[in-house]
């Protein structure tokens, strides 16, 4: 999990170096971040499955050996795209690791202990998000922007030989059956969820024609994806799963939780630098401190979740980021910079509650044949609110202000477009507290009591 988020924020840290060193445009150059989040996005469910086919364990190791492999030929590549394609593969083998670390952590851990397990997994990717800038620059002062890969490679090797030694080698692990997994779903699935995610970020100034041809497209390739599982022998997506309402709602839930986080990284940086006036540096400090606060909350929020559930702690998390989004819509160039930190530190914690609480309850609920599916749709539900958050906040944001030109943005005019953000921030996370309230609280379900299998 460390990997695999690391991987993720390391590289921004180097777009500037590698647009002189390629002699490329800031454009090509960001396909090196949008060409990994790409391979995990639309390949991160389907390697879920194919580890309750196959074994999770088993594929976990392949999965490390690809990201490793990847890892040096990106320190290796003589050009930027020979570094995009590797970047792909890199990607391939980060969506094995996320999926299925999170299946095997549910599969191996007692019952009573999978909060605080998950609270680790969430503080390992919070570490790893806020480590990658500051040792990124490090590591291309003192070694060139190589050693951003190679540092994957010993780590790499390390991850591979404690799963090979620690995890158990389950007898019931079988060569999967090439006929019954679903390779046209795949296939499918993974066009459809890369035109989304390219839909969504291609031309971020504006939403052109390519982009609603893309999302045309992607809409579509659902009505197919849909149709095609309906018929097939073994399914990658078991579509009774969804008439599971907490399967449902969570995956919902966590769609809008993570838009809300992605729209403080977006958001907060032209608030600081526009409003308050904050250097680069001072900046980049402040937008630490909601990684730095999700990595200490972590392991205590899995912790609260074994003692008093995961139902209750969902809903105290989610009251949370509402409280933060609301104060963020409240506030002035008078509040100072202590008066983001604050909101945004109660929003963050309030996210590391909510992804602990909502990552135990769904994991523990289904059964161990979709553990693997189930955590690549929770993965691939964190990557879609990425998604919309960095575009469709984003575009209310700008349309706020009424300008995407930088140095048009007025002190004033930011702030407003930031109050009027953070008010549907704030609608998005009520509507996720009713879902919670109604679906968790409102009536009791078979569901809560039945694991969900791949036979309904």
């Amino acid at each position: 999990m460390l990997l695999s988020s690391l991987s993720t924020s390391i590289a921004n840290v180097a777009l500037p170096t590698l647009t002189e060193v390629f002699n490329a445009t800031v454009q090509d150059v960001q396909w090196i971040i949008l060409a990994y989040l790409l391979a995990i996005t639309s390949l991160i469910v389907s390697v879920g499955r194919l580890g309750d086919m196959i074994g999770r364990r088993r594929l976990l190791l392949s999965g490390l050996l690809i990201f490793s492999t990847a890892s040096v030929l990106c320190a290796l590549a003589p050009n930027l795209w020979l570094l995009i394609g590797a970047r792909i593969l890199q990607g391939i083998g980060a969506a094995i690791m996320m999926a299925l670390t999170m299946a095997l952590i549910s599969e191996t851990v007692n019952k009573e202990k999978v909060g605080r397990a998950m609270g680790l997994l969430g503080t390992m990717s919070a570490v790893g998000t806020a480590l990658g800038p500051t040792l990124g620059g490090a590591l291309i002062s003192f070694s060139g922007w190589q050693a951003l890969f190679i540092l994957n490679v010993p780590l790499g090797i390390l991850a591979f030989a404690i799963i090979y030694r620690h995890f158990p080698n389950n007898s019931q692990e079988k060569q999967v059956n090439s006929v019954h997994f679903d390779k046209l779903g795949t296939l499918i699935l993974a066009f459809t969820l890369t035109c989304y995610a390219l839909s969504m970020t291609l031309n971020n100034s504006h939403f052109d024609q390519l982009n609603w041809a893309l999302l045309l497209m992607a809409t579509i390739g659902i009505g197919v994806f849909l149709w095609v599982e309906k018929g097939a022998i073994s399914p990658l997506v078991p579509l009774s799963m969804f008439r599971n309402e907490l399967l449902t709602s969570g995956f919902i839930t966590s769609v809008l939780a993570t838009t809300v986080v992605m729209t403080t990284l977006i958001v907060g940086p032209f608030y600081l630098s526009g409003v308050l006036m904050l250097s680069t540096t001072q900046v980049g400090l402040v937008m630490s401190i909601g990684p730095i606060v999700a990595a200490l909350t972590g392991v205590p929020a899995g912790r609260i979740v074994d003692s008093i559930g995961s139902r209750k702690v969902i809903v105290i998390g989610l009251v949370s980021m509402a409280t933060g989004s609301f104060l963020l819509s409240l506030i002035s160039a008078s509040s100072g910079v202590v008066g983001y930190i604050l909101p945004l530190s109660i929003i963050t914690m309030g996210y590391s509650l909510f992804q602990t609480s909502n990552n135990t309850q769904i994991m523990t609920a289904v059964g161990a044949e979709v553990r693997g599916v189930i955590s690549g749709i929770l993965n691939l539900s964190r990557n879609f609110g990425l998604i919309t958050g960095a575009s469709a906040m984003g575009a209310i944001f700008t349309h706020s202000i009424g300008t995407n030109n930088i140095s048009e943005m007025l002190p004033g005019t930011i702030t407003a477009g930031m109050q009027s953000t953070f008010v549907m921030a704030g609608v998005l996370i009520v509507i996720a507290i009713i879902m919670a309230i109604f679906l968790y609280f409102g009536k009791e379900k078979e569901s809560n009591h039945t694991n969900v299998s791949t036979k309904g």
